[in-house]
């Protein structure tokens, strides 16, 4: 596909070809819908093109192999919905601690449990952020539109491999089962990131020893560096370590290796806000029924605007501040029962009114819900 020759794409069809324009090169999951469709594309596409493709027996096992994967050289995603994802807990923790660059696709559905199959729901916000036990850094990324599944998809493989790390595209069912006529950008124009491999000669090889940077460099396993991978807190060379200053520094430099980043992080888009006096904050498919919604009430008069939200983990705090001056009241609407709206009002620290409309019945949020909202802030 050329720029400006626009085809017609389903959201989980743009999440598997943004893999494989970030160089995906090895894919294992279990269908699960409604996230099928992105395991369909790759069973198909990745052995075209040499590279593998396994259905395995159940999604621990999915991450897992993801995991391996990844540790010998191999850019891995697996693609799942909300059963699965908390299936894949326990090994996303795995790879948080050993930092394994990997991307794993959530396409959420209404729960919990089995929940609704085929509808929409935003309800596994906060179980991307914490869902795996203990404290750990989460990269969690958000799309709205099928290019946007696109785009973010090469940008969760870019932040894996620049930071080491597990990172998570959160779709809603909506947004990966949409259908729209989108011009992909060309090879060219795309930025793909390879982890960073180690310079040195595979005796000096000190496998979580790191520069300024707090990433450490990785190789791959099977090239004649031989290292230790362990789930248990572990020194520079990968071994097990209860010492306490060891310890500290590992948890320390785990969170600023993301915290430091939180500037590049950050990722919102703003839609007419430099003059709202009510401001909406959204995510997902419910950020295309607001866009809507802001562009028929500035028609009717109304001072609103939108802030979207791309990168919902880490929170984009500082975006989210500067859209929050000035503001009378601030509309969240999610489809859960508010749980972004909770990092709103935590940053909001009292600065204006925070209200918010949910919906859980599997149904989308319509942009006449919203601006009937917006009328009672008036």
């Amino acid at each position: 596909m050329h720029k400006g020759r626009a085809k017609l794409l389903q959201g989980n069809e743009a999440i598997a070809l943004g893999a494989l324009a970030a160089g995906c090169n090895f894919f294992a999951g279990y269908p699960i819908t409604p996230a099928s469709e992105i395991t369909e594309f790759m069973s198909r596409e990745l052995p075209i093109r040499g590279h593998p493709f396994l259905q395995m027996e159940d999604e621990i096992a999915s991450l897992g192999a993801c995991i391996g994967a990844s540790l010998a050289g191999r850019k891995a995603m697996t693609a799942t919905s909300g059963p699965g994802f908390s299936l894949m807990q326990e090994n996303l923790g795995y790879a948080c601690i050993t930092e394994v660059p990997v991307v794993v696709v959530d396409v959420m559905r209404a729960g919990p449990s089995t929940g609704m199959p085929t509808h929409s729901s935003q309800g596994d916000v906060q179980q991307a952020r914490w869902g795996t036990h203990g404290d750990h850094p989460a990269i969690v990324l958000c799309p709205a539109t099928v290019l946007e599944c696109f785009e973010l998809t090469v940008t969760a493989f870019n932040h894996a491999e620049r930071f080491r790390t597990p990172v998570i595209l959160l779709a809603d069912e909506m947004t990966a089962h949409t259908r729209e006529k989108v011009a992909l950008p060309e090879p060219g124009e795309i930025e793909v990131i390879d982890r960073r491999r180690p310079t040195v000669p595979p005796d000096w090889y000190v496998p979580y020893k790191t520069d300024g940077s707090l990433i450490p460099r990785l190789a791959d396993l099977g090239e004649g560096y031989r290292y230790h991978v362990t789930g248990l807190v572990h020194d520079e060379r990968g071994f097990p370590t209860e010492r306490l200053e060891e310890v500290q520094a590992f948890s320390t430099r785990l969170f600023a290796k993301i915290s430091r980043n939180f500037p590049y992080l950050e990722q919102v888009k703003a839609f007419r806000i430099e003059d709202a006096e009510i401001l909406v904050i959204a995510y997902g498919c419910t950020a295309r029924a607001a866009r809507a919604a802001v562009r028929i009430g500035r028609e009717r008069g109304l001072k609103i605007g939108l802030l979207q939200i791309l990168s919902i983990w880490p929170f984009p705090r500082r975006s989210v501040e500067a859209a929050l001056e000035g503001k009378r009241a601030v509309l969240v609407p999610e489809l859960n029962m508010g749980q972004v709206r909770r990092e709103v009002l935590r940053v909001n620290n009292g600065r204006t009114q925070i209200v918010s409309l949910t919906k859980m019945d599997g149904s989308m949020i319509a942009p006449d819900e919203i601006l009937a909202r917006l009328r009672e802030l008036k």
